[in-house]
């Protein structure tokens, strides 16, 4: 395998305050949680000696709060990128947490109907395409560097997929993305030719939300796309 000239890496936001269990999606408001702040920061001092020259970020607050500290570290300006914000959910604003969830609403059913496109939010395919596009841009201006790419879940497990060139249909629980997790796409020049995972932050998340919300093991997993 040729060595790669350039690393994009995809990170996770931290952990956000919401005791009330919403789908936030792309409101407005929803800032990391203490516990989000200290991943943010374990997560810039283990990769701050990195080559990383590049960093670019969702416009929601959670992700430019966890992009701060690595900024900081590194003396990197935050280039904010609407094409890796959160993905529209026809859900959003309502409750999954506090023993509720919106899909057990007769009225929500109706949006289920293609799990495939999905029916209840952006497709997977257009998710894909502003991602890659951010990820190209950013491989482009880190050439022979690293970059850094702060984003969501869906985003960031949906860019996988495509890379990966396997199927956008997935059960969400098993959707290897913690929080603070990072997503790696090594590059020959502009060819993609390795994909790496790690959890610099995983100590931090607690057992039940690991087991509640992701299947995601604690070792770095390198695949060839």
């Amino acid at each position: 395998m040729s060595t790669p000239d350039t690393v994009v890496h995809l990170l996770r936001h931290g952990e956000v305050h919401n005791p009330e269990g919403v789908l936030y999606g792309r409101r407005d408001g929803f800032h990391l949680s203490g516990l989000g702040v200290q991943m943010a920061e374990q997560v810039a001092e283990t990769i701050k000696n990195r080559d990383i020259t590049h960093l670019r970020c969702s416009p929601l607050e959670r992700a430019q709060e966890t992009a701060a500290p690595l900024a900081s570290a590194r003396g990197l300006e935050i280039v904010t990128d609407e094409r890796v914000i959160e993905s529209t959910n026809k859900f959003e604003g309502e409750q999954f947490g506090q023993g509720r969830n919106a899909l057990k609403k007769p009225a929500n059913w109706r949006y289920l109907w293609n799990p495939f496109k999905p029916s209840w939010g952006e497709p997977y395919q257009q998710v894909a395409a502003r991602m890659m596009a951010a990820v190209h841009e950013a491989r482009e201006t880190a050439a022979g560097h690293e970059a850094v790419i702060v984003s969501h879940q869906l985003p960031i497990w949906t860019t996988r997929l495509h890379v990966e060139k396997r199927s956008y249909l997935h059960d969400p629980r098993s959707r290897q993305c913690t929080l603070c997790s990072l997503t790696s796409l090594h590059f020959v020049g502009d060819q993609l030719t390795q994909v790496s995972y790690s959890e610099p932050a995983g100590d931090l998340i607690p057992a039940a939300d690991k087991g509640a919300t992701f299947s995601a093991g604690g070792a770095p997993e390198d695949k060839k796309p």
